[in-house]
């Protein structure tokens, strides 16, 4: 609270800071050394009709990410590149650096191998733009730590017919045709490799089994299809 009125406010006394929050003056000036060694810019004027403030900049740019949160948002830095954007990317890779730089080399590697799961294709066809709908939150959410922890997912997958199957699939990998994303996976229920709509998936269950990462080129020949509309 004592953060956000520096901020808010032009200059604010020792003396109002502790009546405002019924304190001493000197809880108020231990507070202050505590939030500077925190690393806010706090700036005092001297003499009379002075005061304490936080820098309004302050802030920018010390956003505390969660490592999961890092994660999504290097990976989404990397599709953006990847798919030659030409507006508002001038400042990503700046961010992505920064990002990387946060992360110790285990955590590094760890990402690095998630972006290496994620391919981007071309875009898909009006067509098939034309009948996407957005998959269901919760189950993006199953699909997203499936993904990410290579574990078996239990899903009810609705076809283009309407026809719906209960199937087991490892998340080998994702695919963006831009603005559709596939799971290419492979399928207990087929006993080879398959992609997935994601917003054909009704629902997801995590089941508590792992899978170890099958190469891109044992996906190949499903990659190879460009119907990938079922």
């Amino acid at each position: 609270m004592l953060a956000v009125q520096l901020k808010q406010d032009v200059h604010c006394t020792v003396g109002e800071l502790a009546r405002h929050h019924g304190v001493s003056t000197r809880t108020i000036a231990r507070d202050l050394s505590l939030m500077r060694e925190q690393g806010m810019q706090i700036d005092a004027d001297r003499g009379r009709g002075g005061g304490v403030r936080l820098d309004r900049n302050w802030g920018v740019g010390r956003l505390n990410l969660a490592y999961a949160e890092a994660v999504d948002l290097l990976i989404s830095i990397a599709v953006a590149e990847r798919m030659n954007s030409p507006m508002f990317l001038a400042s990503l890779g700046s961010v992505r650096r920064q990002l990387v730089a946060s992360f110790s080399p285990e955590k590094r590697q760890k990402v690095n191998r998630l972006k290496s799961r994620i391919l981007i294709g071309v875009t898909a066809s009006t067509f098939v733009q034309a009948g996407a709908t957005a998959p269901p939150k919760r189950v993006v959410q199953t699909l997203h730590q499936a993904f990410v922890d290579q574990e078996i997912l239990e899903i009810r997958y609705k076809r283009e017919d309407g026809d719906t199957s209960a199937r087991q699939i490892e998340p080998h990998y994702l695919l963006l045709k831009y603005p559709i994303w596939y799971v290419v996976a492979l399928d207990h229920l087929r006993q080879g490799p398959r992609i997935f709509r994601c917003d054909r998936m009704v629902s997801g269950k995590l089941t508590g089994a792992h899978f170890r990462l099958l190469p891109k080129q044992a996906f190949e020949p499903s990659l190879a299809d460009d119907d990938l509309s079922l």
